[in-house]
């Protein structure tokens, strides 16, 4: 059973060694003064050895005060109240001894029990109050009683009120301490909230965000701002001016009121477009906050919708398309068996052709409603790859075959029947653009940080600069008879299951990645 500490208690140990310290330091002050001072502070004291006594019995009490404290042993309400009877003690003594209530040291009491309520919280303080009057009183009796001398109860009344006052003043002020400790300590957990709150909302927006102090230094941004411009933010630390000088200009054009209202700055992998927002206390301008939209993203989303809406459309009229087609089809299948015409066959050979077509790019487009039925499993890329490999030379008649670099503790998660599809696409775009001559096509799986990845190579022209940007875009293709949809929806099927799909820039050639998601370890 462990024990359990008050955690009120907890934080008055400070204080109580600060206390102890002030107590250390009268207790010093008063053996020097009765040495060096002795004429001047205890002129009627008559055997000084007493008072000698009486100061380092309290020095000695002191030094184990210190050591209690840094031990914190006993309770704390127990030790203060010793260290405050102590106190009283030694006070009232060396009042006795230097000549009673006219030598005023018995003033000292009050400092004493106003440092006590308020170590205390002002939870003892008038029982210390009460402690002080009690010796008062009895100092009184004690002198009547062996000197002879008539007691002055009326002046030690009056310090006794007064220490009871002292208690009362440092219980109020005690109280209004605790009250604003507590005020300050709610205040300060809700700042933390606040600040916690703050970051989660700054993190989960999908802009990317900066915090800019007064003078242009980043205070806090988000993990999308450093996406967009780049790693090597640091809060605190980072002047805007030099980590990105076109945004710090087009900030300060803001600020000056130069730049328009709309503002694309192309950061080089990314096209923001900033939005500026001033803060403010009161009439002066604190800082500003960067709002980054990464218009590619909003392209994207766009075009989702966009295609979204087309994939609903198809998928309601697909099959009275697909219904026409195959007569189509078939009618030209039967005109080419009855007429020996040769123009007759081209005109049926014509008609056939873009029948196969206008049913192929039927089923490509229904395939982008299926990217969300991805059931992936375990796959062991080696074993796979070797299937894979002979399936695609038996079926598209390859006279050599593809070749293949993968590791045999290569393992990732896909759904098979789309990693089938995915591949099949990338490898006939391959084998079509490559030279068809051995090595034209290259399979290789290698670590890429945490994950695998598949690159897809061959050894054609590659694809022109101009036409990067565009290469996943739905119907943009550069072969009279595609339909533009491939690479898009294999990259929508890569999304689909965790994975990402990319082109690679080579010297000769063209290079498709996919990188599969990380597997934990």
């Amino acid at each position: 059973m462990t024990k359990r500490s008050n955690p009120a208690a907890e934080s008055f140990w400070g204080p109580a060694k600060v206390f102890n310290l002030f107590r250390a330091t009268l207790a010093g002050a008063t053996a020097v003064g009765n040495w060096l001072f002795e004429k001047q502070l205890f002129s009627e004291v008559a055997d000084r050895s007493v008072l000698t006594a009486l100061t380092l019995g309290y020095m000695a009490l002191v030094a184990i005060y210190g050591l209690c404290l840094r031990y914190r042993w006993p309770r704390f309400r127990v030790l203060l109240s010793i260290q405050v009877a102590s106190d009283i003690v030694f006070i009232v003594g060396v009042m006795h001894i230097a000549g009673g209530l006219k030598t005023e040291i018995g003033l000292l009491l009050l400092p004493y029990l106003a440092a006590a309520g308020l170590v205390s919280r002002g939870r003892t303080t008038l029982f210390h109050a009460a402690l002080a009057s009690i010796a008062l009183l009895m100092e009184q009796v004690w002198r009547s009683y062996i000197n002879g001398v008539g007691a002055d109860y009326f002046q030690a009344a009056m310090l006794s009120v007064a220490c009871f006052a002292t208690a009362w003043l440092a219980f109020r002020l005690a109280g209004y301490a605790s009250e604003s400790e507590r005020l300050a300590a709610k205040r300060g957990e809700d700042l933390a909230n606040m600040a916690q709150i703050n970051r989660l909302v700054i993190q989960d927006v999908s802009d990317g965000v900066l915090v800019l102090d007064e003078i242009g230094v980043v205070r806090q941004f988000n993990q999308r701002a450093e996406l967009l411009l780049g790693v090597g933010l640091v809060a605190g630390k980072t002047k805007l001016a030099e980590y990105s000088p076109m945004l710090a200009r087009a900030m300060f054009g803001w600020l000056s009121g130069d730049n328009p209202t709309v503002l694309d700055l192309d950061l080089g992998h990314h096209t923001v477009r900033p939005r500026f927002m001033p803060v403010r206390v009161g009439a002066s301008a604190t800082g500003t906050v960067i709002f980054l939209e990464d218009l590619q993203r909003i392209r994207r989303e766009a075009q989702q919708v966009k295609l979204a809406a087309l994939g609903r459309l198809t998928a309601n009229i697909a099959h009275e398309i697909r219904n026409p087609l195959s007569a189509i089809g078939h009618a030209a299948q039967l005109l080419a068996e009855d007429n020996g015409d040769p123009s007759t066959m081209r005109l049926t050979r014509i008609i056939t052709e873009n029948t196969r077509r206008l049913d192929r790019m039927v089923r490509e487009i229904l395939e982008l409603n299926r990217r969300d039925r991805a059931e992936p499993v375990d796959i062991r890329l080696h074993d796979w790859l070797m299937h894979f490999c002979a399936e695609f030379r038996e079926v598209e008649k390859l006279d050599v075959e593809p070749v293949m670099e993968c590791p045999q503790g290569a393992v990732t998660r896909f759904d098979e029947g789309q990693l089938h599809q995915v591949m099949w696409n990338l490898c006939r775009n391959g084998w079509r653009f490559g030279s068809k001559l051995p090595g034209a096509l290259h399979l290789v799986v290698a670590r890429l940080g945490e994950s695998w990845a598949i690159e897809v190579r061959d050894d054609g022209p590659g694809v022109l600069l101009d036409d990067i940007p565009k290469l996943f875009e739905p119907f943009f293709t550069t072969d009279a008879k595609g339909t533009g949809l491939g690479l898009y929806i294999a990259r929508e099927i890569c999304a689909g299951n965790d994975s990402v799909l990319e082109y690679i820039p080579q010297a000769h050639g063209a290079c498709f990645r996919i990188t599969f998601p990380a597997r934990p370890a």
